[in-house]
């Protein structure tokens, strides 16, 4: 038996013991190459905003921002996060259809680039807290398109949606609303049509109709053209049945489009937003099998980090369950494959991350990998199900492992909880550090 899975040369069975299962591990090497094909595929008038609700582990996004990307928030937490890496205003866009005072305010005192407004109410409740700040705030309206993107396994536009304005009332309302509420100025349009596109002709055919809806919207609207955001939804493979997306081919066919629009808009910034494509190939879940058994004819094996870490893994949304790409982390010299339904430790029968893997034989100690994982990972799961919490995060730059995340303990669970009196129950806000041999192992390791 030796180990067939490494990150950078290290060991994934040495990363583990270091700092314990489950974790997310991440290739920094597959980053960079995934934001250095993108650059080099695309047009270089095309600027690239890393979507941080794919991951957004400020390590994660810091080595993206690094590389060129900027920051495409959704909360308070993103912003900071983006800010926190250094990034400008000039490099932030904050999106979301449900954006609360706070948020807004803490936007336009940050000064950043666009507010992606959904609602003509949002535009009204950002002109009044910009014009109380003394400031003006630019926005991108977020149209909801009359088209749908082909090929999307998750559809954001073209239908009754919560996001954005109906493409006929963005076009009809625009240059009076803008009079109305001056201290929100229009300075372009989003459109977020799909996600999960894995034909290029698809982006392709989706791009042409947004640069083309955009210049009619500015000119109907009354508004000037300085930002066109064309949204993303870059996919990867994930399933069996499922091909890569054929990246070369997209720029070579879509770059025309993008000069050419260049060409009649020079000082319009075209903006792609793009998180799973980056973020999903370099990670991994790994787990350890703490047993493995038989029942009624069918083999378990049974990790210690289930859907409460890895949600994605459920297939939410598919109609048929279908596996991520699952490993063994070793080897046993070409030993016959069998069926394993990989689960979790949670009290639930829908704990499955994989259904009758054909995998070599499992013994309890075992390392499991979930490939692909690199994004919506633990932030898009029940972390909290059974009082697990937080699972650890671990990036590997230049050859050596960082903890970019620490796991949650018991302690970290209950600190923000707090007890009230109950006749014979102790309610003093102290209780004695729950260590087990597993933590004190994880905490020594981390402290070195």
């Amino acid at each position: 038996m030796r180990d067939v899975l490494e990150v950078q040369g290290i060991s994934v069975t040495e990363i583990a013991d270091r700092f314990q299962t489950p974790l997310f591990l991440y290739d920094g090497d597959i980053l960079k190459r995934q934001i250095t094909n993108v650059r080099k595929a695309f047009h270089p008038s095309l600027e690239i905003f890393y979507s941080l609700k794919a991951n957004p582990n400020i390590s994660v996004y810091g080595l993206l921002h690094s590389l060129g990307a900027n920051a495409e928030c959704s909360s308070l937490a993103e912003l900071t996060t983006a800010l926190r890496c250094g990034t400008s205003g000039n490099g932030i866009i904050f999106v979301g259809p449900g954006k609360t005072e706070q948020e807004l305010e803490a936007c336009i005192r940050n000064g950043v680039y666009a507010i992606i407004c959904e609602s003509f109410g949002e535009m009204e409740r950002i002109h009044a807290i910009a014009k109380s700040l003394g400031k003006t705030q630019d926005i991108a309206l977020r149209i909801n398109p009359a088209f749908s993107v082909k090929g999307s396994r998750l559809t954001m536009g073209g239908k009754p949606r919560q996001f954005g304005i109906d493409e006929t009332h963005a076009i009809e309302l625009a240059a009076t609303m803008q009079q109305q509420f001056p201290h929100a100025r229009i300075k372009g349009i989003q459109i977020y049509s799909g996600t999960r596109i894995l034909a290029w002709e698809e982006v392709l055919a989706n791009t042409v109709r947004i640069l083309d809806l955009a210049e009619q919207c500015a000119a109907k609207g009354g508004f000037s053209l300085e930002m066109v955001d064309i949204g993303g939804g870059l996919g990867v493979p994930y399933f069996d049945d499922e091909s890569r997306l054929d990246l070369e081919k997209l720029g070579v066919e879509m770059n025309p489009a993008l000069e050419k629009f260049h060409v009649a808009h020079p000082q319009t910034r075209l903006i792609m937003e793009l998180g799973r494509y980056l973020s999903a190939e370099c990670g991994m879940l790994l787990s350890r099998v703490q047993y493995v058994k038989d029942s009624m004819g069918e083999t378990f094996a049974i990790t210690d980090g289930g859907t409460n870490c890895h949600m994605a893994a459920v297939g939410v949304g598919s109609f048929v369950k279908r596996n991520f790409p699952i490993k063994n982390a070793c080897d046993w010299n070409g030993t016959p494959e069998k069926a394993f339904h990989v689960t979790g430790p949670l009290c639930t029968p829908n704990d499955v991350v994989g259904k009758a893997v054909k995998l070599p034989p499992i013994l309890q100690g075992d390392l499991i990998a979930v490939l692909n994982s690199g994004a919506y990972g633990p932030t898009a799961s029940p972390v909290n199900f059974l009082s697990f919490g937080f699972p650890s995060e671990v990036l590997v730059h230049n050859g050596e492992a960082f903890l970019i995340r620490e796991r949650d303990f018991p302690q970290d669970m209950l600190r923000k909880q707090n007890l009230i009196s109950f006749k014979g129950v102790n309610n003093e806000h102290h209780y004695r550090e729950y260590e087990t041999g597993a933590s004190k192992r994880f905490e020594a390791a981390i402290s070195q």
